[in-house]
């Protein structure tokens, strides 16, 4: 985020901005080294066309950064499939989520038509937000990371959580969860 904030903004997105990435490789990095890898890889797919749907969702760059790096994410109280874990910013903003390779060349698939979409509605969808992709690599080890917008606004009291799930397959009910007033 921080190189591309000297790039200026394109007229238009290319096809080639929907392939593109830009890497970064840091070595014998010494500051807060009890807490962070002294090596490491890090790569940010698609860049401009993050960068364009974090404008039109009215998402500024620096703030996004901040929310992102200023401090470790936290576990969120929230569980995917196949105890998938969600990490927040630390000021819930934004969930940052660990995904598979094959995530990342799906969502490559689908990010043209995405972003066409998102334009097209003017960022005001119930669609998941997505604002950026990356991949992090210490000691050999891949972690990609999808960060979309937090639905759940800190602002507010959540009264009810629902986990609405796509399959009914091994989704039922304990007898101790269907006697329950509320889940």
């Amino acid at each position: 985020i921080n190189e591309l904030s000297n790039v200026p903004v394109p007229v238009m997105l290319m096809p080639d901005d929907f392939k593109a990435y830009s890497k970064i490789k840091v070595d014998n990095h010494l500051f807060n080294k009890e807490n962070l890898p002294s090596r490491f890889k890090f790569k940010e797919y698609c860049p401009l066309v993050f960068r364009n749907l974090r404008e039109r969702f009215g998402i500024d760059d620096q703030d996004y950064q901040n929310s992102v790096t200023r401090s470790a994410p936290v576990n969120s109280d929230s569980q995917g499939r196949c105890g998938a874990r969600f990490l927040t910013t630390y000021d819930r903003r934004f969930v940052i989520k660990a995904v598979s390779s094959e995530d990342v060349a799906e969502m490559h698939n689908i990010l043209k038509k995405y972003h066409q979409f998102i334009v097209e509605c003017h960022g005001n969808t119930l669609l998941p937000q997505f604002l950026g992709m990356y991949r992090l690599t210490v000691d050999g080890v891949e972690t990609y990371m999808v960060v979309t917008r937090n639905v759940f606004s800190h602002r507010l009291t959540v009264h009810r959580k629902y986990d609405l799930k796509g399959s009914t397959v091994s989704r039922e009910a304990s007898d101790k969860e269907k006697v329950r007033s509320h889940p």
